[in-house]
């Protein structure tokens, strides 16, 4: 196999109250693990097989991409959210507060971009690593912005089965917990990742 599932950093039941043991179970048991079996099962015997998932995702389209892209957006759904929001490193706040003035308007900002978001997707907080401006950014379905050259700090997973066990219809709950549980050592890592020269 060439995409795999990867190990959760925190027990399914550790995120209660924001997403129960349950909501994570379906999420991450049938449909995370239903996208990379489909993945695996279009790539199988292709050019596609000795490919990294980001290589795929920025180059496949059709099934391929739409299960391939879906494997890489929950990937970094997960690791976007812990168990309690962690501390913003300094060099990721003074970035944040650059773009947004402050982390709480970031955080007010990201809310109302991602509450205005029709139908399934995604929403991103991106970096263009050409001139390290950060931004939101609202996708469809499987859309992930790699495949326009940005680099994706955080992702906001938007489909109802992310949330719907936990929530029915109240997305906005939904959105504002998810502002209480984010993995800043993550946002920090993929920046020096794409800032590094």
């Amino acid at each position: 196999m060439s995409v795999f599932l990867p190990e959760l950093k925190y027990g399914l039941d550790k995120l209660n109250p924001f997403l129960s043991a349950k909501a994570m179970d379906f999420h991450y048991n049938k449909h995370f693990v239903n996208y990379v079996n489909a993945a695996n099962a279009i790539i199988k015997g292709t050019e596609y097989d000795s490919q990294s998932l980001r290589t795929i995702v920025k180059n496949s389209s059709g099934a391929l991409f739409n299960n391939a892209a879906q494997v890489l957006n929950h990937e970094i759904f997960f690791n976007s959210i812990a168990p309690r929001e962690t501390p913003v490193p300094p060099q990721v706040e003074a970035l944040i507060c650059k773009n947004f003035n402050s982390v709480a308007e970031f955080k007010e900002q990201l809310f109302r971009v991602a509450s205005s978001h029709f139908g399934s997707g995604w929403t991103w907080l991106v970096l263009d690593p050409a001139t390290r401006k950060l931004d939101l950014r609202n996708t469809v379905n499987a859309a992930n912005p790699i495949t326009e050259g940005l680099a994706v700090l955080l992702g906001l997973d938007l489909w109802e089965h992310s949330y719907y066990l936990d929530y029915q219809n109240r997305r906005p709950d939904y959105i504002k917990a998810f502002l209480d549980h984010i993995d800043w050592t993550y946002a920090e890592r993929h920046y020096l990742r794409n800032t590094a020269k």
